[in-house]
């Protein structure tokens, strides 16, 4: 018996708890979680893509959310700093959740390119704020995710094994990118 209330919110809902638990996104662990066989969750879903889409639109959405905030009143070389802690903070609180972010998303769907926009917009104006000049600015934004994403990868899969202070290594590494833009704003 198909489970009262389940809609395509609720679906989505189910689907952030698997990824939240650490499980691949099937349309079988949603369904388990639903208490409903899988066919059911096509009145909802238009398949396993589908969900994925809706859930990683909820992501962006979110980490959005959390890089709109840390930004609000950044100004200068700060702007970067705050972007890559939060970037840090809100994958190492959501590693599932950042998973599903990290796909490219042109064409697929204008909601998804929309939210994944957002995002891409915000890193964009945080080295804008650090000086960064127009011409230089995609190669700072991806300069930036790629830094980020690659210690975030690292550290989420137990890549740093060393006794030293991880934490520490992170401001190393934010404090050289944010050198390096600067150095890119004075040099133009």
């Amino acid at each position: 018996m198909p489970r009262a209330g389940l809609d395509r919110a609720g679906v989505t809902a189910l689907a952030l708890g698997v990824v939240d638990d650490g499980e691949e996104l099937t349309l079988a662990a949603v369904a388990h979680r639903a208490g409903v066989a899988v066919p059911s969750l096509y009145k909802h879903v238009a398949g396993l893509p589908a969900l994925r889409r809706d859930v990683a639109r909820r992501c962006l959405d979110e980490l959005g959310d959390a890089m709109d905030a840390a930004l609000a009143g950044a100004r200068g070389p700060e702007a970067v700093r705050r972007l890559a802690h939060a970037l840090r903070d809100w994958a190492l609180a959501h590693p599932g959740r950042w998973a599903a972010t990290q796909a490219g998303w042109s064409g697929r769907d204008a909601e998804l390119e929309q939210a994944a926009a957002r995002a891409v917009g915000l890193a964009f104006d945080a080295v804008a704020e650090a000086g960064v000049p127009r011409e230089a600015q995609v190669d700072a934004v991806r300069a930036t995710r790629a830094a980020v994403h690659g210690f975030v990868g690292l550290e989420l899969a137990g890549g740093f094994g060393m006794p030293d202070d991880v934490d520490a290594s992170f401001r190393y590494l934010v404090d050289r990118l944010v050198a390096a833009l600067g150095a890119t704003a004075r040099s133009s």
